[in-house]
């Protein structure tokens, strides 16, 4: 008998493979970018000065820093003195980026050095320099470096932009502006590869693809220009093959040969090296790189693996990212985790993170607890990494004060680069308000033609949405529909191609997940019974405090005729159903403090028409399966029947500044707001587990937050406590209470046959 479920493989399509697929698409098929008007060169007055302009300083993103001007040989700054967005905005256009986001005095990017080449800058934001706006004049300034200003230029550059080098000499000075860079597949066999990790590199100047000249070319070159594009390293290529392809077809030269150090992040902070005389490359070839991918991107098993990745325990982690590669840095000290403070964090140390973790340069690193507020301690802080450890574990940081003045509200993180698979090319959503919701429409193979079809919405949950809103780069699930008869697809694609999804919640497509294979079993069929999806860049995330569990366990035993209410409602083991009226049943009582470390309010999935009400707690419950309590042996058996406890949600208590949204009085409106937490208290009904049947010994106790994922959450990992306990017949003692993945896989390891709450195929 065939298996019905089958892992499908991902298909391989001919995509076009440039640095543009490495941006989040701003819109959907449905939404497109207006076009823009073609870039034309400037052409300055002959009285207007010439200069070039560079970001540079302690950078968080390539596309944001100091504003430094060369002009007469020599490297200056900018001062804040009536600095405004339009002038941030005139600085941008001229670097070739589309727009300016913002501008920052006081040198929030460090302190520059040499001449303030300008100062009480005043633009209209038209000017085609930043030499043509009014100024105190070139030179003039009474300001010092601590005022020097930085600006945040938009990721996108502007089509069609050229560089043009108005230094005769210096110009190894400057940094590298194009429009664009990728990687060209030139041999057959690479060109069907996904993803592409050999070919020439290729910039985009004023339009136009160019190769670069091999001249002067190094191994630092490559690994810069790999990073940008996902791996984390490089190897050696057969070079004859690719000089015989340069012979027989003449390569079009940019006019300048590049300088890395191999720290860059972006080839944007590479320098220029020299002019290529008469755009011709004399003795040299194009540039080819041939880039090593991390394991969850190779295509085929690839050898050089051992250079790039650490095979033993991993030391650093990522979590709370909506998409792969991005999340809340975390590093295993003394067999814990922890996070890193963002004092000094930059993209140096970041890339370093990006590079361990198998992926290629950071994009951006991040600062402020911007993906999540992590728990335990802050193992980090003031980290300075050279760019080539191994690890980040290896850069230098404050060994002294390790979190002294940090809390979690600096949590450092990381945006990587990772490799350009195709996947968002093989999924849409079709029929919503915005790009953000909509019907699932996923791209296949059938009778030879790709076409394109809907996805059954029987058995749609919370894990397949994270999944499609994962692949399509827009962010977390906030809600999944089995029914989208209100979101009229396309309508040539209501046929299913896609059946009996079952994801785990952490693939990269759709495609990956368990499904029927060519097999579809949809009963109710396609259209209106379609599955669909509304994402959210953010999303919330539950965590139990373990120390208030410790400290809050206790004994009751309490008589049958007083628990009447909690029997209706399940809360006792089934042999209370024989206990006497006067006959006591002994209860593990303890508290539980849930809190919202996420982005956004953590809300209940269903409407308030359809809560529950509880006369036990005298409230509405806006979700019937919250938690699971049980007591387990040491080998990981039931020994206690435990129950699942329903609860309302309410902001108990928030951190200083917060205020309060949600309360169950009154049929108020249910949820735990970002920065509070809610707290059931150990004398609250049911908030046990009854071990009137359990013999003395040692046990684990085990307490899961939204076990079902019905509600989204950013991290899943972290919905679960641990506990050691021993009872001896009498009393009960609650000890090495965790957060589940807290401790080292050895150490977790001393807990068998537990769930850590990892998603599992369901």
């Amino acid at each position: 008998m065939l298996a019905l479920w089958s892992i499908s493989f991902v298909l391989l399509c001919s995509w076009r493979l440039s640095y543009a697929q490495y941006e989040h698409l701003g819109f959907a098929i449905a939404y497109q970018e207006p076009e823009q008007d073609l870039y034309t060169p400037p052409e300055l007055p002959a009285d207007t000065p010439r200069i070039q302009l560079r970001l540079a300083g302690e950078k968080r993103k390539h596309n944001e820093g100091r504003v430094e001007v060369f002009y007469e040989g020599e490297w200056g700054t900018v001062c804040d003195d009536d600095f405004t967005i339009h002038a941030a905005q005139v600085i941008c256009r001229e670097l070739g980026y589309f727009e300016a986001i913002s501008w920052s005095p006081s040198s929030k990017y460090g302190k520059g050095e040499g001449r303030i080449w300008f100062d009480n800058v005043h633009c209209k934001g038209k000017e085609k320099s930043l030499a043509q706006c009014e100024s105190n004049g070139i030179g003039v300034s009474d300001c010092k470096h601590s005022e020097d200003v930085g600006v945040v230029c938009s990721d996108k550059r502007i089509p069609g932009f050229k560089f043009v080098n108005t230094l005769t000499n210096n110009i190894n000075s400057l940094n590298i502006q194009v429009e664009d860079v990728r990687i060209r597949p030139i041999l057959a066999s690479y060109r069907k590869r996904i993803p592409v990790t050999e070919g020439y590199v290729e910039v985009k100047d004023g339009g136009k693809w160019k190769q670069i000249c091999d001249d002067e070319w190094t191994q630092m070159n490559s690994r810069v220009i790999c990073g940008m594009f996902g791996f984390p390293g490089q190897k050696r290529y057969n070079t004859r093959v690719y000089k015989m392809f340069a012979r027989r077809r003449k390569p079009s030269y940019w006019d300048y040969t590049i300088n890395c150090t191999g720290k860059e992040a972006h080839l944007s902070s590479c320098t220029l090296g020299h002019t290529l005389s008469n755009s011709t490359c004399e003795e040299g070839t194009p540039v080819v790189v041939s880039c090593i991918p991390g394991r969850a991107f190779a295509p085929t098993p690839m050898t050089g693996y051992k250079k790039a990745f650490r095979q033993e325990q991993p030391l650093v982690r990522l979590r709370g990212g909506a998409v792969v590669g991005e999340g809340r840095v975390e590093v295993l000290k003394n067999g814990e985790w922890g996070t890193i403070c963002d004092d000094n964090w930059n993209l140096l140390a970041a890339t370093v993170v990006c590079r361990e973790l198998g992926f290629g340069s950071a994009k951006e690193a991040l600062s402020g607890g911007q993906l999540g507020q992590g728990m335990g301690p802050v193992h980090m802080n003031e980290v300075q990494c050279s760019g080539f450890e191994k690890s980040v574990t290896e850069c230098s940081f404050n060994m002294e004060k390790d979190s002294e003045g940090c809390s979690h509200e600096e949590d450092a993180g990381v945006k990587c680069n990772v490799p350009a698979m195709g996947f968002q090319q093989r999924l849409r959503l079709s029929g919503g308000r915005n790009p953000f919701e909509g019907r699932v429409e996923v791209l296949v193979e059938r009778n030879g033609s790709l076409v394109w079809g809907t996805v059954c919405g029987e058995g749609w949950t919370t894990m397949e949405a994270m999944v499609v809103c994962r692949q399509l780069g827009l962010g977390f699930a906030s809600n999944a529909f089995q029914e989208t008869w209100y979101w009229p697809g396309a309508v040539n694609a209501d046929a299913v191609v896609m059946s009996g999804v079952r994801c785990a919640g952490t693939e990269m497509s759709l495609s990956h997940c368990l499904h029927h294979g060519e097999y579809l079993s949809c009963p109710k069929g396609g259209g209106r019974f379609a599955a669909g999806v509304s994402c959210s860049e953010t999303a919330p995330d539950l965590v139990l405090n373990p120390q208030v569990v410790e400290q809050t366990t206790y004994l009751e035993d309490r008589p049958m005729f007083m628990l009447q209410c909690a029997y209706e409602e399940n809360c006792l083991a089934s042999t209370s159903s024989a206990t006497p009226a006067n006959s006591p049943r002994r209860l593990l009582r303890f508290s539980s403090q849930i809190h919202n470390n996420g982005q956004s309010d953590f809300r209940p999935k269903i409407s308030r028409e359809n809560w529950v009400w509880h006369d036990c707690h005298r409230h509405y419950h806006s979700m019937e399966v919250f938690t699971h309590y049980d007591l387990l042996s040491t080998n990981g058996t039931k020994v206690a029947e435990g129950h699942k406890a329903s609860f309302c949600l309410e902001d108990s208590e928030c951190d200083e500044g917060i205020e309060k949204r949600y309360e169950c009085a009154n049929f108020g409106e249910q949820g735990i707001t970002v920065g509070c937490w809610d707290t059931y208290r150990h004398d609250i009904d049911c908030q046990w587990v009854d071990i009137t049947d359990v013999k003395p010994g040692d046990y684990i106790f085990q307490i899961v937050i939204n076990p079902n994922y019905e509600v989204a959450e950013s991290d899943y990992t972290n919905n679960i406590v641990k506990c050691r306990c021993r009872y001896d017949g009498h009393r009960i003692w609650m000890y090495n209470c965790h957060i589940g993945g807290s401790f080292s896989a050895e150490t977790e390891d001393t807990f068998p046959g537990l769930i850590n709450n990892q998603v599992t195929h369901r």
